[in-house]
């Protein structure tokens, strides 16, 4: 695993992308961004979860059109 794909906590995340911790929590408890549960654990690769949410922005723009 490259650095830049180090396990990342939800409090690591919600710094590393600037959005409130809640939101992820909810998007993650949703299945709509990519991450590791253990018991009341998340983990999150940041590389991962940025395409998810890119993906998510691009199709968005499409319906949108």
């Amino acid at each position: 695993m490259m650095e830049s794909e180090k396990i990342l906590t939800l409090a690591e995340l919600a710094e590393a992308l600037r959005l409130p911790y809640r939101w992820l929590r909810a998007e993650a408890d949703a299945g709509r961004i990519p991450h590791l549960r253990a018991g009341k654990k998340y983990r999150f690769v940041l590389p991962a979860v940025e395409r998810a949410l890119a993906a998510r922005a691009a199709g968005g723009m499409e319906e949108a059109r």
